[in-house]
């Protein structure tokens, strides 16, 4: 298996593979200090909800470090203004928020400490929170090879490997451990407009492991599944409510709705940082609309005439009756999701 570092921390510098490169080079960006991690962030060099959340945990990191010479009120100061501006640098993926939240209680929990020590520990939670993220991933895909039938084909859309977590990745990550063990499993991967992260990572992803597979265009999809083409359908997700209505990339909805249509197993496969327990459903999550190029232009060229509108979100919500599981680190959810989910709240 090839190891694919999305993200690594060395000499007080975070290198990140350039997901905006990806596949035509392979280039690394590197973030000096947390401003160039909240660009990082906001232009998608990185992106994931998992990675997102271990970058901004090292951007915290990054400036714990420049601030370090500061007075004490001038060091808390401006950590605090630093966690602001990376906690709003992208506004869906809650895992964002959830390890801004972590390092912030640390620094709460420790204000009484040498800054020099506050950092040190800043550091090591950062380790531990992409570390954790890991042995996550590998968790999730053993409970999720679980629904793998043998010789199972299955879609899945956006991307959800590696290049989206700390490493080893949540839908894609079951779908390389179903390969692994055998199962003689055949993918098909969406291209997921308007970004391509289908396209340009996943295709990538699954090259770099030799997993048996094919890309398609979004609108493909609907035909494979009608003609009982798919076995099981895997994505990933951005943010769970508690009641299991799940934001993911565009496009996600309607994919759940023709599976519920056809009986195509649906599973959703997330970290339990990725559930927000504190909203109730799928409506108070914030959608993210991006640049109109993303939709007007291919890599600069432009592809839509000059004048028109256009609407793009990056994200959708599939609600909760439309899902068959979903798959976490502590095994897989089922309905009924809101009285199940908060018992992972309770452990």
């Amino acid at each position: 298996m090839k190891e694919i570092k999305t993200i690594e921390f060395k000499d007080d510098i975070l290198y990140l593979i350039d997901q905006r490169k990806l596949p035509i080079a392979y280039e690394i960006f590197q973030c000096k200090d947390y401003r160039d991690v909240d660009f990082a962030i906001k232009d998608m060099v990185v992106r994931g909800a998992p990675a997102i959340g271990a970058t901004a945990a090292y951007g915290v990191v990054l400036a714990a470090k420049e601030f370090l010479n500061e007075e004490r009120e001038t060091f808390f100061l401006k950590m605090d203004q630093a966690l602001n501006i990376l906690n709003k640098s992208r506004p869906t993926a809650v895992n964002l928020m959830w390890a801004i939240r972590r390092m912030r209680r640390l620094i709460e929990e420790n204000k009484a400490l040498p800054v020099e020590e506050i950092y040190q520990r800043l550091r090591e939670e950062a380790d531990r929170i992409y570390e954790e993220d890991i042995e996550t991933n590998k968790a999730m895909a053993k409970y999720g090879n679980e629904v793998i039938p043998e010789g199972a084909t299955i879609l899945t859309h956006c991307n959800t490997g590696a290049l989206a977590t700390a490493g080893y990745g949540t839908a894609l990550g079951v779908i390389r451990e179903a390969h692994y063990s055998g199962k003689n499993i055949f993918v098909y991967a969406d291209e997921t407009r308007p970004r391509l992260q289908g396209g340009r990572l996943t295709a990538w992803e699954l090259v770099q492991e030799g997993i048996p597979a094919k890309l398609i265009a979004d609108n493909v999809a609907a035909t494979l599944i009608r003609d009982g083409k798919i076995d099981v359908i895997l994505v990933g997700a951005d943010r769970i409510a508690s009641n299991g209505d799940t934001a993911n990339k565009i496009g996600t909805f309607m994919l759940s709705v023709i599976a519920k249509a056809y009986k195509v197993p649906f599973y959703i496969v997330a970290p339990t940082s990725t559930i927000d327990f504190d909203i109730e459903s799928g409506e108070e999550i914030e959608i993210e609309e991006r640049d109109a190029t993303e939709v007007t232009h291919i890599e600069g060229v432009r592809i839509a005439p000059e004048g028109i509108e256009v609407y793009n979100p990056a994200f959708d919500v599939t609600p909760w009756e439309n899902i068959t599981g979903i798959i976490t680190e502590k095994g897989i959810i089922k309905p009924p999701y809101k009285e199940n989910i908060m018992k992972l709240k309770e452990d």
